[in-house]
């Protein structure tokens, strides 16, 4: 690692870009967290946010130092694009039923949602942070720790307007489709086919996959909730049934 001298010039423009960066790219990733924990009690809300944010950047710190190796395997970013379209339509698929689960269980499921997607969702992301520190260790410490408090304060305005504004989950969980897409086509396996034949995918797969996580995620949604309204029928003419 080099170390850039904190008078120089040099230093503060690569300071002022890994904060840019930061602040332009940690935005999905504050929507991750707050779909994650919005079905949870307030107290363990702000513990899936801390707890979450804080296992995510553990885990960032280790992949800035092997994303570069890690971004030229084949098949990561494929199948890092399909657990992202699995965790889109998860998270849009459950709703309010989630709050009568075991809250131990729910908190931890909500980090470990958390800390996947955000890791999955970095591979690209620590790429560019990596970049602007041109190697120096310092930088990429002030740069990690940036992205904890516009993580955390992101999701927790995000939150408060989901339960708003609804409607932001469902592009929030699109979203994670539309990355997803973009991860799946720069795979090294199909990247060079992509770049060569078909281009247009570049801006097709994220569109597409962020309307299937829509559609999939409200399709599944409905169904439970189908279900639900079924069971809580036969509940009723069970207990009229008792009654006479």
């Amino acid at each position: 690692m080099e170390t850039l001298a904190i008078s120089s010039s040099l230093f503060w423009v690569a300071l002022a870009q890994i904060i840019m960066i930061n602040i332009l790219l940690s935005g999905d990733n504050a929507v991750v967290i707050a779909l994650a924990s919005r079905n949870l009690p307030a107290r363990q809300q702000k513990q899936a946010i801390l707890f979450g944010s804080i296992g995510a950047i553990v885990l960032r710190v280790l992949l800035t130092f092997f994303a570069a190796y890690l971004l030229t395997l084949p098949y990561l970013k494929l199948a890092g694009a399909v657990l992202l379209l699995w965790i889109g339509v998860n998270l849009l698929s459950s709703h309010d039923e989630d709050g009568e689960m075991d809250a131990h269980s729910s908190l931890l499921a909500a980090i470990k949602t958390i800390i996947i997607a955000d890791f999955v969702m970095s591979l690209d992301n620590v790429i560019g942070v990596a970049a602007a520190a041109r190697g120096s260790l310092l930088l990429l410490l002030i740069g990690l720790g940036i992205s904890i408090p516009l993580i955390v304060y992101g999701s927790t305005v995000i939150l408060k307007l989901m339960k708003r504004f609804p409607v932001i989950i469902t592009l929030g969980a699109g979203l994670l489709g539309y990355v997803a897409g973009e991860m799946g086509v720069s795979d090294p396996v199909i990247g060079g086919w992509v770049e060569a034949r078909a281009p247009l995918l570049h801006h097709v797969a994220p569109w597409v996959c962020g309307f299937v996580v829509i559609a999939v995620g409200k399709w599944l949604s409905a169904r439970s909730c189908a279900g639900s309204e079924d069971l809580a029928a036969a509940d009723v003419v069970k207990a009229e049934e008792s009654a006479r």
